[in-house]
């Protein structure tokens, strides 16, 4: 990537911005729609939302007010959202679609996934993702929080392989075997929780590195994205954030310091782990 809108492309051709907005616990309001207006007037073209986080209708209020305040095409836009684990067989994954795209205000997804793999309940709900591209409603489809022996399991039934995994990935949970596996099955990975939800923005070894550039903790890490080859979608409901997290294009990391920030590694998650699943 080289630009904000730079792209990556899924292995059906379908092209995704490398770059993009997350909305989790950002609550239904106008926060919310002003967030997702000021990213695409600032050059984001990716909104990252979910049936669980409960804001689905905002975001598609924003996106639409902000398509006719930029002059832009729905097409412009790259919108993921994703089914919850309380309905995952093939019928309540097409409901959950349906509904999805009724709070956004959409015709169609360009991407949407599986939230989490639960406990098999995963394969019913991928046949439906299969209808659903089949059938055209959507542009890609992928899962998120999928550890490799899921994706094995699934390889082993589904008639296509996900396009996405969407994982949590920090420099304090760099995933390196779940990265692997995707990379070589040609599965584009994707971070959430990028800046483990603010704990590493204090951390000595990335500030000394931002230091170095002249830039945030945040951007640092954002860049160690990037470089990785990692789809990267950060929160923030404050626009000067929004335009800071996206300001990572005008400098690179070295090896040195890209192996320094891989190094700070500790399996450590601030979410849930995919093999406890308990919700």
């Amino acid at each position: 990537m080289k630009n904000l809108q730079d792209t990556v492309t899924l292995y059906n051709g379908v092209k995704m911005p490398g770059f993009g907005l997350g909305v989790f616990k950002v609550e239904e309001g106008k926060e919310l729609v002003e967030a997702v207006k000021n990213a695409i007037k600032h050059g984001y073209r990716s909104i990252d939302t979910a049936a669980i986080y409960g804001n689905e209708e905002g975001v598609g209020v924003g996106v639409k007010e902000a398509l006719e305040e930029n002059n832009l095409r729905r097409e412009d836009l790259f919108i993921t959202s994703k089914v919850w684990n309380d309905g995952l067989s093939y019928e309540e994954t097409i409901s959950a679609y349906e509904e999805s795209l009724k709070k956004l205000g959409l015709d169609y997804l360009d991407l949407y996934l599986i939230h989490w793999p639960g406990k098999d309940q995963y394969k019913e709900s991928w046949r439906a993702l299969e209808t659903l591209y089949k059938e055209g409603k959507v542009k890609a489809i992928g899962v998120s929080n999928f550890e490799v022996h899921h994706l094995e399991a699934l390889l082993q039934q589904a008639e296509m392989k996900p396009m996405i995994n969407q994982v949590e990935y920090h420099p304090r949970l760099t995933q390196s075997e779940v990265k692997a596996f995707c990379e070589e099955n040609e599965i584009r990975f994707e971070a959430w929780s990028p800046l483990m939800q603010g704990e590493l923005l204090q951390n000595e070894e990335l500030t000394r590195i931002a230091k170095h550039h002249g830039k945030s903790v945040a951007q640092i890490i954002l860049r160690w994205d990037v470089q990785n080859g990692v789809i990267t979608i950060p929160k923030s409901t404050k626009e000067h954030r929004i335009i800071e997290n996206a300001n990572i294009f005008d400098f690179q990391l070295t090896k040195e310091e890209m192996k320094q920030i891989s190094s700070l590694n500790e399996n450590r998650r601030v979410g849930p782990n995919p093999n406890e699943f308990n919700f």
